[in-house]
């Protein structure tokens, strides 16, 4: 039960790594608004450490079909915890963070109670299942969107949207200069350095690190510098995960927790797990290799229904190839060593920086959190809002 409930309460839940990051960002803010706010439903390590009560996402993040079957019945238990404390205890507003398969159901929960839904980043629409707007229009009361495109796919369908830009263009940041992150990571001024991002989900690091460390030993063996190797690892991944590929990787690599921007600082190039790391990355400035797998029959289904060009984020949104991508069967050690080499230095490497000015233009101007706030705070102080959304189950709610 709320131990708040006479003050204001909201129910939030992210499902990834990325979400958790905003979804604390998000929290932070909330409170110094509105002192005393309580927070339920799902989230991360960060999430948990600004006072969110509730289950941990990290029982429930997993991408492709497949792969969601090894985790259906923890899923499951997940939602049917979460849509009962919807029914049983009085929360003003909920508020989703992308992971829209799971979040989408919990809508449609929250909107046959007359709870104000509030969706920040949205479904990736634009990129396949379009047909979805209509279901979304119908259970979202409004819509905060990252990319500026988005905006118009949303009117169309008569949502309340709001483009906010992007979190990461406030989160991103290292007051390092590169000769102090290389310090940092204690790297001599004659070796260089390539950092390692396998994903922030056991599924992802399962199927990419080994390939990584792969790479990485062909790197070392043909560079003519000493390569060191970062692993900047997400909270999300323990560690005896990680030893049981690093025990025998044949290079030397150092895990960096909590150190991800300065590791990326320090580094010439990365090889980087398609998701929100690559757009951060890009936004640090090291010049990367987008790589993903899943498993034969989650990429046929995926390939079938994602009609864009490219797959990793920084290309979507600079609207053209800045960095290579290597998806599925490409993805192996000697392509990702063959991209990380020839992005060191030269005219390549030039090119990737050139492109990632784009992209920060591309991500707004900043503030996104902020202004994700004052939807919330908006929404959950106006006295009106259930005015026109009142169902039978608000007369017990109210």
């Amino acid at each position: 039960m709320n131990p708040h409930s006479n003050g204001k309460s909201i129910f939030i839940v992210s499902g990834e790594e990325s979400g958790d990051l905003h979804g604390a960002a998000l929290m932070r803010r909330l409170k110094q608004m509105i002192p005393g706010l309580y927070f339920s439903g799902m989230g991360g390590t960060r999430m948990k450490n600004e006072g969110l009560f509730g289950l941990d996402s990290r029982e429930v993040s997993v991408v492709g079909v497949v792969e969601v079957l090894g985790k259906l019945v923890k899923i499951l238990s997940s939602m049917r915890a979460l849509k009962s404390e919807l029914k049983t205890d009085h929360f003003d507003a909920v508020v989703l963070i992308d992971f829209p398969d799971f979040n989408l159901r919990l809508a449609r929960e929250a909107k046959r109670l007359g709870i104000p839904v509030i969706y920040y980043i949205s479904p990736q629409v634009w990129a396949w299942r379009k047909g979805r707007l209509g279901k979304i229009a119908a259970v979202v009361d409004k819509m905060l969107v990252v990319f500026p495109f988005e905006v118009s796919l949303y009117r169309q369908v008569g949502v309340d949207v709001e483009y906010v830009g992007h979190p990461l263009a406030d989160i991103v940041n290292c007051d390092l200069t590169r000769d102090e992150a290389r310090a940092a990571m204690s790297i001599a001024p004659d070796e260089l350095a390539v950092a390692l991002l396998p994903g922030s989900r056991t599924g992802e690091v399962k199927r990419l690190l080994g390939s990584m460390l792969k790479a990485a030993s062909i790197i070392s063996k043909r560079s003519k510098k000493t390569v060191r190797f970062l692993l900047p690892a997400a909270h999300s991944i323990e560690d005896r995960l990680l030893k049981k590929y690093l025990g025998s990787a044949g290079v030397r690599v150092d895990v960096v927790r909590g150190g991800m921007y300065a590791a990326l600082r320090a580094s010439e190039a990365a090889i980087v797990a398609s998701g929100t790391a690559t757009l951060e990355t890009a936004l640090i400035g090291t010049p990367q290799v987008i790589v993903y797998r899943m498993s034969p029959v989650s990429y046929a289904i995926a390939k079938s229904l994602v009609k864009l060009p490219h797959a990793g984020l920084p290309n979507i949104v600079a609207e053209r190839a800045v960095v290579p991508e290597l998806i599925q069967a490409d993805a192996t050690p000697e392509r990702m060593a063959d991209e990380v080499l020839s992005m060191m230095e030269g005219k390549k490497r030039d090119e990737i920086l050139e492109g990632y000015e784009e992209i920060r233009k591309n991500l707004g101007r900043g503030g996104a959190t902020e202004r994700v706030a004052k939807a919330v705070y908006d929404t959950i102080t106006n006295l009106h809002f259930l005015d026109y959304n009142t169902t039978p189950d608000m007369v017990r709610r109210t």
